[in-house]
């Protein structure tokens, strides 16, 4: 979605908590200290971030660290993360047959995705959760970037939009291709997964995530605030350009999420983020098919050609050939990131509390590599 211990502490804090059996060898035994991730998060404060925190569990073994003004058990927004668990539960409700991956949006959501060129009885659910839709970005609508990703978002931040008035702000604009030639991240296409969500289950989406994802697994710190405009404590402050990169910086820790829906609502902790991909990827919460759907992806563009896109997850290969899988998300303050290898046995999540610049890359490589 959009562009974010020492309980407040200035400067770096670094905590190693163990758990399960204290003598276990981790698989990242070499750099068990975590040393090169805390320098990681140390030299984006430096480079300007005002806080980040974050959290890795490897064979059992936790460790989490902060640096600037955060704490280690921070909620924060996390923004597109939230895509994983909107398709986690559409090939959830795929594997009990309520719906199948080639149902149309028009099928769905009849009279929703209409002109301009849009052909709603080509567009399928699999298209939407990969991106290959070819759906315009309702971000990118003249009209509802002015509203809310400039310094207008101050007039604005408690506003209400429904998810149909997403779809609307994307639609409007002509298809950038058409479905399944090619790939284009579209926050449109998880408005309408959403809606899917809730016209097959006749419950709010966020409802169908607790019942079948946060509840099970016991993700207490996540959440889907709905129009809800707080942040659960402890959290920190977070703080945006607003568009502007070399303008004011604004606090917005407090505003309505409605805007971001099923793309990118959804609020948690860097502890409950590393459960969930990793149960996510061991076969926790899918069957074999759902969850190799997931799986399968394709490249995401030239300029990155280790990454490639599934249903919802996105796959990396980092320099030193690590693979890791999950997904990033930019809000209004806050800039999410969960990885987990495979395997399900290496996980990380971290968050900065700023529109941040800068690469996650070099986090996840201090990490994994």
């Amino acid at each position: 979605m959009l562009k974010r211990t020492g309980a407040g502490l200035l400067g770096a804090a670094t905590a190693l908590v163990i758990t399960g059996g204290a003598l276990a060898a981790p698989a990242v035994a070499a750099r068990d200290d975590h040393r090169a991730t805390q320098r990681a998060l140390d030299e984006a404060v430096a480079e300007g971030v005002p806080g980040v925190t974050a959290r890795a569990r490897a064979d059992g073994r936790s460790w989490q660290g902060t640096s600037g003004r955060r704490g280690a058990r921070d909620h924060y927004r996390v923004g597109s993360v939230t895509k994983t668990f909107v398709a986690t539960v559409v090939l959830q409700l795929e594997a009990e047959g309520r719906l199948d991956l080639d149902d149309t949006v028009g099928h769905w959501l009849p009279g929703l995705v209409e002109g301009h060129g849009y052909e709603p009885d080509r567009i399928t659910l699999r298209h939407l959760l990969g991106h290959t839709s070819g759906i315009h970005d309702y971000l990118e609508d003249p009209q509802f970037a002015q509203t809310y990703l400039t310094k207008n978002f101050l007039d604005h931040r408690f506003d209400t939009f429904t998810p149909e008035q997403l779809v609307g702000f994307g639609v409007r604009n002509e298809p950038r291709f058409a479905p399944g030639a090619r790939w284009d991240y579209s926050n449109t296409n998880y408005a309408l997964a959403a809606l899917i969500v809730e016209k097959a289950t006749g419950h709010p989406y966020g409802d169908e995530i607790e019942r079948r994802i946060t509840g099970p697994l016991k993700l207490r710190a996540t959440s889907v605030p709905g129009t809800d405009p707080r942040v659960p404590r402890p959290r920190s402050r977070a703080y945006s350009k607003l568009g502007d990169p070399t303008g004011e910086t604004y606090d917005v820790t407090e505003y309505n999420p409605s805007g971001a829906y099923g793309s990118g609502e959804m609020i948690s902790d860097s502890a409950d983020l590393n459960r969930f991909y990793a149960a996510l990827l061991r076969g926790e919460l899918l069957p074999p098919a759902q969850l190799a759907e997931m799986t399968t992806t394709v490249p995401v563009g030239a300029g990155d050609p280790d990454s490639g896109y599934g249903l919802g997850l996105q796959r990396w290969k980092l320099a030193c050939g690590v693979v890791v899988w999950g997904h990033g998300g930019d809000i209004h303050g806050s800039s999410a990131m969960a990885l987990t290898t495979r395997d399900g046995r290496h996980s990380l999540a971290f968050d900065f509390n700023a529109d941040w610049a800068g690469s996650w890359r070099k986090v996840a490589v201090a990490e994994y590599c």
